[in-house]
């Protein structure tokens, strides 16, 4: 029998890998259903669908590997990232799910409460969190809705040599800001945004994404800490926010 790898566990939900099957298991199932569903309708490589049995929905490992990992350079080609910005873009430009995604209102609000959070325990300088807030407000303006993916993290997509095999994890896609998937592709890797973009074509706007850089780090710190990850590890969001002091 091949062993039980834990890929990723916490309170709300766990990712085991038994060969090459992943074993996700989630208390909420309505991730589960968006997923299914999602992975129906986008025109990119995902993971097969081997069963499902609330809460347990099991797919198949998509063959290559991650386009890299947070906190760590890419060693993906430059023809990787644009493979995968062209698949990104055609993800965009499918027509959208049926399901609502996030209101905007509903998202500043969640991010000013969670710069008061980081603010109140001290959890970084206080003119970190109040820049990056700053920064962050240039992603918060109104947006023509398109099919994201919605934690399109590099973990996320996995490649063989130039080729994208799979786009994996969709439990958040829904109808929004098509900059906050290139944004949350290149956290902590702008550097590979340029080959990125080569791949996604026109109409990305670099500001946009910045802010996005900023939002999300800065909406996803307390999450992370409570849930036994470490936002402060090298190159991670953390590190992400203090390089964005740096810039003019």
């Amino acid at each position: 029998m091949d062993e039980v790898e834990v890929v990723v566990a916490h309170s709300q939900r766990a990712t085991l890998r038994v060969g090459d099957v992943f074993l996700k298991v989630d208390g909420d199932p309505a991730h589960a259903d968006v997923e299914v569903r999602a992975m129906a309708m986008v025109p990119v490589p995902t993971p097969a669908i081997l069963w499902r049995e609330p809460p347990v929905l099991a797919i198949a490992a998509v063959p290559g590997k991650a386009l890299g990992v947070l906190g760590e350079p890419s060693s993906a080609s430059p023809a990787a990232w644009a493979a995968a910005g062209a698949a990104v873009r055609r993800l965009h430009d499918a027509p959208l799910p049926p399901w609502p995604g996030r209101a905007l209102d509903d998202i500043t609000a969640e991010l000013d409460g969670e710069c008061a959070w980081l603010l109140a325990n001290g959890v970084l300088p206080a003119e970190v969190v109040r820049r990056n807030r700053e920064i962050a407000g240039a992603a918060l303006r109104p947006w023509t809705p398109a099919f994201i993916h919605g934690d399109l993290q590099i973990t996320h997509v996995f490649v063989d040599g130039d080729e994208v095999t799979g786009i994996i994890d969709w439990s958040e896609a829904a109808p929004g800001d098509a900059m906050f998937d290139l944004a949350t592709l290149t956290l902590g890797h702008e550097e590979r945004l340029d080959d990125l973009l080569a791949g996604y074509g026109p109409g990305a706007d670099r500001d946009v994404i910045r802010a996005w850089w900023s939002l999300r780090s800065l909406k996803a710190s307390r999450w992370l800490i409570e849930h036994g990850f470490d936002p402060d590890a090298p190159g991670c969001e953390f590190d992400v926010l203090r390089a964005r002091m740096q810039e003019p």
